[in-house]
């Protein structure tokens, strides 16, 4: 029976699979690690409360990625190259979310409304990555391998979440509740479609690393489309919800360390 238990475990028990997973997830982390210390950089002085919290986000997510490299580098594995099509974070770019890279690179403070753009996408792909590891962590949160540095960053993507859920309610109040609302919408609409794409990639490039049959791969394509098609008549309205989170204060202070291997 296919489960996502099931197929993760035999990603889990093939190194060129399990290679080719976490160099995706420690490109996407690093990604999301560089361009939170660029917006840190350009905040607008009108904002610059928020500098210490983008940069809590952005070195979460530089620890993300080393722990990936970690995990590889326990299996005596190396980063191998990410295929572009699995890559998430430049794909949604190319939909037209969020900031691009090559405004991040100029070395021109953003606008009050950029941050705004900067939130309203944060807390769209941050529910994502919120549920991917509470389910990681439910299947494999006691594995001796995986488990410790799942679970911690599991913990660091729900502090990642609220923070958004909390500063966008402050903006909000603060007079941009139409424009987050409009940025939600925009933004989830797109990341489904995206996050369709990128699980249809991935999904043939395990494939053909683990020998599936040809039967065991369309069901699974069968299945990522059926989830799209929910997902787009109104699951993805849990995208762009907001209500004040339990963790308040969630990105206050410093990054925690990344536990040893």
């Amino acid at each position: 029976m296919l489960s996502a238990r099931s197929l993760f475990q035999e990603i889990v028990d093939s190194d060129d699979a399990f290679q080719l997973f976490c160099s995706i997830a420690a490109s996407g982390e690093a990604q999301g690690g560089w361009e939170n210390g660029r917006i840190a950089a350009l905040v607008p002085e009108s904002m610059r409360a928020l500098a210490p919290k983008i940069t809590r986000h952005g070195a979460d997510e530089d620890k993300h990625g080393r722990l990936f490299d970690a995990l590889l580098k326990k299996r005596g594995l190396a980063p191998v190259p990410v295929p572009p099509e699995t890559d998430y974070t430049m794909l949604l770019e190319k939909q037209g979310i969020g900031l691009t890279h090559e405004k991040l690179r100029r070395d021109e403070p953003l606008t009050e409304g950029d941050i705004v753009v900067y939130l309203s996408h944060s807390r769209v792909t941050e529910q994502r990555a919120a549920d991917q590891m509470d389910m990681l962590v439910k299947y494999f949160g006691n594995h001796p391998e995986l488990g410790r540095a799942i679970t911690m960053i599991c913990n660091d993507e729900d502090n990642h979440l609220a923070y958004c859920h909390e500063e966008l309610l402050r903006l909000a109040a603060a007079g941009h509740g139409r424009t987050i609302q409009r940025v939600l919408r925009e933004s989830a609409l797109a990341e489904i479609k995206v996050y369709r794409d990128v699980s249809l990639a991935v999904m043939d490039h395990m494939g053909r690393l683990l020998h599936w049959p040809k039967a065991k791969s369309a069901t699974l394509a069968a299945g990522i489309h059926a989830m799209y098609a929910y997902e787009r008549f109104g699951g993805w309205h849990r995208m762009v919800s907001l209500k004040m989170p339990e963790r308040r204060g969630a990105l206050d202070g410093p990054s925690a360390a990344a536990p040893a291997f």
